[in-house]
């Protein structure tokens, strides 16, 4: 496993991007330079961006580059931040975790199946998930955990076909948290 990327949930996702691409090297994914808006059922949205690591490969799945004498370096992963109005799952979560700045929401994995991994997890009594299944689209599968009583972080397990998110597992994944404390 490597990890895929990691999601903030902030209350100004340009400042916490400035962040990242004056002091890491980050820079915003030219194909979404404003990045994009969830808009929620309940009329409430969510607006995210997605910053890639300053190593980025131009194709390939997965981002590995192999190294010498079997040696295999696994690049930085990239970052994704959402901030939300209009009391959005984004936005209460924000205003629930350090004092309101938010933070840190999950860590992804790169997995071969999410299919597998949940079985294994659940066999292992180690996580829950938010939903019953692994969320689909196209090219995409992925699911969240409960925050883990080890850690309490929210992780997320993702099998990637090709780089990039898809608007409508974002929205399902967000709204599989709502309730989450």
């Amino acid at each position: 496993m490597r990890i895929d990327h990691i999601a903030y949930r902030v209350r100004d996702r340009f400042e916490t991007a400035r962040f990242f691409t004056e002091g890491f090297g980050y820079s915003i994914d030219p194909e979404l330079p404003d990045g994009f808006e969830i808009k929620f059922d309940d009329g409430s949205t969510a607006k995210c961006l997605v910053l890639l690591p300053p190593e980025k490969l131009k194709n390939g799945i997965p981002w590995d580059i192999p190294g010498g004498e079997g040696l295999e370096y696994h690049m930085a992963p990239e970052i994704f931040i959402s901030d939300g109005q209009n009391h959005s799952v984004v936005e209460e979560w924000v205003a629930s975790k350090n004092d309101g700045i938010g933070g840190i929401h999950h860590i992804a994995y790169q997995v071969e199946s999410v299919e597998a991994k949940m079985k294994e997890f659940k066999e292992k009594g180690l996580m829950e998930f938010t939903t019953d299944e692994p969320i689909r689209c196209e090219g995409l599968t992925q699911v969240f955990t409960k925050p883990t009583p080890f850690t309490g972080i929210i992780y997320e397990f993702i099998e990637r076909e090709k780089h990039g998110f898809c608007q409508d597992s974002v929205k399902f994944l967000m709204e599989s948290t709502r309730n989450l404390k």
